[in-house]
């Protein structure tokens, strides 16, 4: 089967994947490529790695439009992916209604699953509120650190700590099995990222790399993205 190769920040792999089957009934292609940190994406872009459309976080896709590596007439913003919590589906929720509470819920756990803290939208906003919390010494040793999101909420799904959390972005939560998002994270730490979709510069399969951009967007498939956890606004 013929592919429409993509290369997209983990935040949109659950949705990308649940619209799969009805992009290759329309077009008859599959959908392959990479969903990873956002900054991992767009340097596999820059290296010339064969790609047809791109997912990433509205800033970075702006970036690659500067460069000429995509198609700036062919921006789409897809909706807004908050940052949250996670725990495994056995235990109870983790809430954090404001900074103190969040504060206490991540120095009570024993293990913190994060992505990239360097690379990954998620994990530089979560190194960023362990600062902000003054918390970040105390909880160097439990950090758990992961490629990806989707990585880090699969390592939390089968682990054996005692109380162990998670942090990233919810899609990602929501769409592992054996996790359950435990709310967002409080006013004042969190982060609601728009993420947006373009058609590589260098495309072989612009034409149907625009039709994944209007399934993506389409308000026909607005329930979908809402849960996959995509919001139009975010949530006060």
């Amino acid at each position: 089967m013929k592919t429409l190769n993509i290369l997209s920040g983990g935040a949109a792999q659950g949705l990308v994947r649940s619209l799969a089957p009805a992009f290759e009934a329309k077009t008859g292609l599959g959908i392959a490529g990479d969903f990873g940190a956002v900054g991992v994406m767009a340097d596999r872009l820059r290296a010339g790695i064969p790609t047809d459309i791109v997912i990433l976080t509205a800033a970075l896709i702006a970036k690659l439009a500067d460069e000429g590596l995509v198609l700036r007439s062919s921006i789409a913003d897809i909706g807004r992916v908050e940052t949250a919590l996670a725990v495994r589906a056995s235990d109870p929720p983790a809430r954090a209604d404001d900074a103190a509470s969040l504060r206490a819920v991540l120095l009570a756990a024993d293990a913190i699953f994060v992505p990239d803290t360097k690379a990954s939208t998620a994990g530089i906003h979560v190194a960023k509120v362990l600062a902000q919390l003054d918390i970040a010494d105390a909880v160097a040793d439990r950090l758990k650190v992961f490629p990806n999101g989707a990585t880090a909420m699969r390592h939390l799904a089968k682990s054996s700590d005692r109380r162990p959390i998670g942090c990233t972005q919810s899609t990602e939560i929501i769409s592992t099995k054996g996790v359950v998002l435990s709310g967002i994270l409080p006013p004042g730490c969190g982060l609601a990222t728009m993420y947006t979709a373009a058609v590589a510069t260098q495309a072989s399969a612009a034409s149907q790399a625009r039709r994944l951009i209007a399934l993506l967007t389409s308000s026909d498939t607005s329930e979908l993205r809402g849960q996959a956890g995509f919001v139009s606004e975010p949530r006060s």
